[in-house]
């Protein structure tokens, strides 16, 4: 099933696709009203269920979509977890996950514009692999991490790299407001058995850049569950960010920026393509 965030006729909701349509899911599964909400109900396998009996309420093409979980409580992103984007950087591979945090402002959804901000031109792309938690946990042993996921979707984790080299710490860079982007759906956990056996691709104005498969992060996903969990409990709607691979704009001769008016594109096998625009911070 594939769930998402989204707004029609002037409320935001949340719901799934069907035949090329959204069945609106807020409308019909109160209390819940968002799809973290959802999530924290434990009430996927129902919506499964309606969703198979009811006809879409809107067209693809005539809603607007948000970011997969607008209100995210954590957003956690992973640093320097291919071995190619490693060697590009000059760096070496750390022993334990590098982890930064985005917040929910610096997103945008599928087909809303991403934003260059007016001090930097340094704007560059990040095709990365998301996942959400669907199930609450804490010290989470990595045999059963995939337990706790509801699903996964594509991010770009755009970077304003000027800004995230004024110090040792990533964070300044990282999540300037409208700068990344989450979607276009979630696609659930039982569609994706296996998160390592997915390729990634990530184009800029119908150019490939990045093109990696999943079996090459450093850190795997059920590891990386399991070292965040140890660190805070990890409860449904939190977004992990599983890192990007090599190819980023900075590290090319000359380094490749997004810029307004070009198209990037995050697309991952099994979920789907996540499609932005870049456009200009307003003066």
């Amino acid at each position: 099933m594939k769930l998402l965030s989204f707004i029609a006729n002037g409320r935001a909701s949340f719901g799934a696709i069907k035949d090329n349509g959204v069945v609106d899911l807020g409308m019909r599964m109160a209390p819940c009203t968002t799809l973290r909400q959802l999530l924290e109900a434990g009430r996927v396998a129902e919506a499964a269920k309606l969703v198979a009996s009811a006809a879409p309420d809107d067209p693809l093409d005539k809603i607007t979509f948000a970011p997969v979980i607008p209100d995210p409580g954590k957003i956690i992103c992973v640093g320097l977890n291919y071995r190619d984007h490693v060697a590009e950087t000059g760096r070496t591979v750390t022993e334990k996950p590098a982890l930064f945090v985005r917040f929910p402002c610096s997103q945008v959804g599928h087909l809303q514009p991403v934003v260059k901000p007016k001090v930097s031109n340094d704007f560059d792309y990040e095709g990365e692999l998301a996942l959400v938690i669907g199930k609450e946990g804490r010290h989470i042993p990595a045999s059963r991490a995939l337990d706790h996921i509801a699903g996964y979707s594509c991010y770009n984790e755009g970077s304003i790299r000027d800004w995230q080299r004024h110090t040792s710490q990533f964070l300044s860079g990282k999540t300037f407001a409208e700068s990344g982007s989450f979607g276009p759906w979630l696609v659930t956990a039982d569609e994706i058995p296996d998160p390592s056996k997915l390729t990634l691709q990530t184009r800029l104005n119908g150019t490939v850049v990045q093109d990696t498969t999943t079996d090459l992060l450093i850190t795997a996903i059920p590891e990386l569950i399991a070292y965040i969990s140890t660190i805070c409990p990890l409860v449904p709607g939190d977004v992990i960010v599983t890192g990007t691979p090599g190819g980023v704009g900075a590290k090319r001769t000359p380094p490749l920026w997004m810029r307004p008016g070009d198209t990037v594109e995050v697309e991952i096998s099994g979920i789907g393509t996540l499609r932005n625009k870049v456009i200009a911070e307003p003066a």
